[in-house]
C-alpha cells in the first residue's frame, strides 16, 4: 500500500470517528428537553453528513484519477512535461510557465481528448496549481469514459 493510500485510509478513518462522535454528541442534545439543545443537536448532525459526503467524493476522485493514470501508463503515453525542478523538487518558474504553454495550447487544440486534458493537469500540478491541476483532471476523467 502507497504512503498516499495510506494517509487517505488513516485521514478517512479519522474523519469518521469524528462523524460518530459528532453524531452522538446531536443525537444526545436531542434527547434533552431544551430547544436552544435540541436545535444545536440538530445542526451538529448536519456535520457528519457534510463529512460523508466530501469523503465519498474524495475517495470517487481518487479512485478514478488513480484508473486514469493506470491506464495512460498502460497505453505507454506518459508524458514527459520537460519541467526543470530545484534540488527541492518545486518547478524552475521560466520552465514551468514554457512547459504550461505547450500543454495549455494542446488542450484548447484538442477538447475532446483526455489525454490533452491528463497532461494538462500534471502541468498544472507540477507548476503548484492544486486547484487548477484538479479541474483539469475531472475534465480528463469526464472525457475518459
Amino acid at each position: 500500500m502507497s504512503r498516499t493510500k495510506l494517509g487517505a485510509l488513516v485521514m478517512t478513518v479519522l474523519l469518521l470517528i469524528y462523524v460518530a462522535l459528532l453524531t452522538n454528541t446531536g443525537l444526545s442534545l436531542l434527547a434533552t428537553n431544551i430547544l436552544i439543545a435540541q436545535v444545536m443537536g440538530s445542526l451538529i448532525l448536519a456535520f457528519p453528513l457534510i463529512g460523508v459526503w466530501a469523503i465519498v467524493v474524495e475517495l470517487r476522485f481518487g479512485l478514478a484519477a488513480e484508473k486514469l493514470v493506470a491506464r495512460v501508463e498502460a497505453e505507454g503515453t506518459w508524458p514527459d512535461l520537460q519541467i526543470e525542478t530545484r534540488p527541492s523538487g518545486r518547478a524552475v518558474r521560466a520552465s514551468a510557465d514554457a512547459a504550461f504553454a505547450k500543454w495549455s495550447a494542446a488542450a484548447e487544440q484538442n477538447q475532446t481528448d483526455f489525454h490533452a486534458w491528463f497532461n494538462l493537469s500534471l502541468a498544472y500540478d507540477a507548476c503548484g496549481d492544486r486547484r487548477r491541476a484538479r479541474v483539469a483532471m475531472r475534465r480528463a476523467i469526464d472525457l475518459a469514459k
